[in-house]
């Protein structure tokens, strides 16, 4: 088969290489019919995730049809539709039994196209099939299905339910890139009174406005925590949403919660940021970060199948599996395309 292989960093190439194989009873084999890049698959090639070793295939977002299962699958047959998961679960240790499967102690959390090869690929052998992976119902596409690998559920998890966003809040969001947007979409299921998108792309927040933020700031030209003072008779946001993964917009984040606000980080950091305890060891802040568990996968696909949220619009790009040099220079150069996420389809 062929498949996007890491080679070091700023270095990757789709090329052939072996077909995946069953190597335990609960693995399945997918065949990749839709596929995303994310944001993290940029850090990874610059090298921000250095447990990610050369001739790894990328990728960790798929929907697919089962070709063949484990003896010990019991929930999946070959022919099965599937959501291929960001995430793992074993489903048996502490933390699965806690349904926090992104700190599986067995193998499972982030590890395909990070530990293990990924979806980026005409074929994926999955891990913990019965548990790390969600059938597709009828009548939703391969596209709208897609946006629940990762991004819907990171920005309602790891933004919106950790964040603690409440009817009636006032909700910032830092960065309005694809989780970004996936988490403004899951703060306007809890009825704020104001969200606000915060970005340096005047496209990106126009789409942020799409998506259902109330105000939006370009903090090249504009004063954000100005903008938020004004809105909050000077208290700041309920929650401030971090959806960057730099130290700047983290830093920005934490200066824009009011005095016992709550401030999600859900970036994936690949250096050092500052948190100014000098600042704000009295404001009585809460703090969170926090890997995806996908927990509520099943809800947001509910949303997804009765058309609550509208996930098609997450993509603005389309391409043919093979397009895969062309997909992610799309994808990287977002300020310039306007890209939010880039889907690849395999041609029958």
């Amino acid at each position: 088969m062929r498949a996007l292989v890491y080679h070091g960093p700023g270095q990757k190439a789709w090329e052939e290489v072996p077909d995946p194989e069953l190597t335990d009873g609960g693995d399945i084999i997918v065949r990749v019919d839709a596929v995303t890049i994310c944001g993290t698959d940029l850090h990874i090639l610059k090298g921000d995730v250095p447990a990610v070793a050369k001739g790894r295939i990328l990728g960790h977002e798929a929907v697919g049809t089962v070709e063949e299962v484990g003896d010990g699958v019991r929930r999946l047959c070959p022919g099965d539709r599937v959501l291929v998961s960001c995430i793992s679960a074993c489903g048996t240790c502490r933390f699965c039994r806690e349904a926090r499967y992104g700190q599986c102690l067995e193998g499972g959390g982030w590890v395909l196209g990070h530990k293990i090869d990924g979806t980026q690929a005409e074929y994926v052998r999955v891990p913990y099939a019965d548990t790390s992976t969600f059938r597709v119902p009828d009548g939703v596409t391969d596209e709208e299905i897609l946006m629940l690998a990762d991004i819907l559920p990171t920005g309602y998890e790891v933004g919106v339910l950790a964040g603690g966003v409440r009817p009636g809040d006032v909700v910032a969001v830092v960065g309005a890139g694809p989780v970004g947007l996936a988490a403004i979409t899951g703060a306007r299921l809890y009825s704020p009174s104001q969200v606000v998108a915060i970005d340096l792309s005047d496209a990106r927040l126009h789409a942020a406005k799409q998506f259902g933020a109330d105000v939006v700031v370009n903090n090249s030209r504009e004063n954000p925590l100005a903008a938020i003072k004004d809105l909050t008779g000077g208290l700041g946001a309920d929650v401030a949403i971090e959806a960057v993964g730099l130290p700047a917009p983290f830093e920005l984040a934490v200066r824009l919660a009011r005095p016992g606000g709550r401030i999600a980080s859900v970036g994936m950091h690949g250096q050092a940021a500052v948190l100014h305890l000098e600042e704000q060891w009295a404001r009585d802040i809460t703090v969170t970060t926090g890997l995806v568990d996908t927990s509520s996968t099943p809800t947001l696909m509910r949303l997804i199948t009765t058309g609550q949220i509208d996930a098609r619009r997450f993509i603005t790009h389309r391409f043919a599996l093979r397009e895969f040099d062309e997909a992610y220079d799309v994808f990287a150069r977002s300020a310039d395309t306007g890209a939010l996420k880039v889907a690849l389809i395999r041609e029958e």
